[in-house]
């Protein structure tokens, strides 16, 4: 398919507390758009302050997808991602909209411009094996053991994060390839959608700056009540979702292992920490503009940007949207 005939397909990026929310509902609101969320935690029904989800009333009545779609005890994967986002991103092409994927999850982003295919199917018997397996000797027994096979998935898998460590073993033990390798094999197809990509970026020390106040401004709305809240429901701390940021520091809080004020520094030292990671994942794709977003004078400033960026592109493609 010749570049020009692929669906258009805009994606925000970049680090966290950049704005990214703010400019994609700004941007879509002012081009006809609708947002596809590529945010690993607001996939989660209940964990709002925690995830910076939008509010209804922040999303301005621009429509926004894959937000709210599971329960926080519920399995949900990259495969599982890539599917949703590519029907998404199609119906809403179909209604002459135009998408715009949205979001500081690297690897869900990569899922759907790079297209991936989850091929290998799961094994419910060797799963159970896995995880009795990791009940009786220790979740950092499979860990040690992903490390020894696949180096490169075991360094972005956190030692507690089970279910990631079962099937990067499960896909090495069915395919005798590790997961890092099965997927730099399929990064190689070529995308499907005509992209064009941006990436919201602040200096380091603005952007601690603002992560730091983000944090206060959770805990002000009541991050404490909603992790307590959570864990009242028997979502425990072991599961996927309870490990996001902001929800495993509190943790530690509320089950008296720390006090509230040395959760919250660290929430904010991991949070940092966080962002310099998604940085460094972005900034290696040499697709994405980036935008400062204080010298682009904030939100509107950036979403002018990214409009301007578009024209050309919004009038080759009018009959398509």
């Amino acid at each position: 398919m010749r570049k020009n005939d692929r669906p258009l397909l805009v994606v925000i990026a970049g680090p966290t507390a950049t704005g990214k929310t703010d400019v994609g509902i700004e941007v879509a609101a002012r081009i006809g758009g609708e947002v596809i969320s590529a945010d690993s935690m607001m996939v989660y029904k209940g964990m709002d302050i925690g995830t910076a989800k939008p509010t209804i009333e922040e999303r301005r009545g621009v429509p926004h997808h894959l937000i709210d779609v599971i329960r926080p005890d519920e399995d949900f994967s990259v495969a599982v991602y890539q599917d949703l986002a590519e029907k998404a991103i199609a119906g809403v092409a179909a209604r002459s909209r135009m998408p715009l994927l949205v979001g500081g999850t690297g690897l869900y982003i990569r899922s759907v411009i790079e297209p991936y295919h989850f091929a290998v199917p799961s094994n419910p018997e060797l799963r159970r094996q896995l995880s009795e397996e990791a009940r009786i000797c220790g979740r950092e027994v499979l860990h040690r053991r992903l490390a020894a096979v696949d180096p490169e998935t075991a360094a972005r898998v956190h030692p507690n994060n089970v279910r990631r460590i079962i099937r990067a073993l499960e896909v090495y033990y069915q395919t005798g390839r590790p997961l890092s390798q099965f997927h730099e094999c399929d990064r190689r197809r070529e995308t499907k959608y005509n992209l064009l990509m941006f990436g919201l970026y602040l200096e380091r020390e603005l952007l601690y700056k603002r992560i730091e106040k983000r944090v206060d401004k959770m805990v002000e709305q009541g991050l404490v009540d909603e992790v307590k809240r959570l864990l009242q429901q028997g979502y425990g701390r072991d599961l996927v979702s309870m490990q996001g940021l902001g929800y495993k520091e509190i943790i530690y809080y509320l089950e008296g292992e720390t006090t509230l004020d040395e959760a919250i520094r660290i929430l904010k030292r991991n949070t940092r920490r966080f962002a310099k990671r998604q940085f460094t994942w972005f900034r290696r794709d040499k697709r994405i503009r980036w935008i400062n977003m204080a010298e682009q004078g904030g939100v509107t400033g950036a979403a002018e940007e990214i409009i301007k960026a578009l024209a050309g592109q919004l009038r080759t493609a009018a009959k398509k949207y």
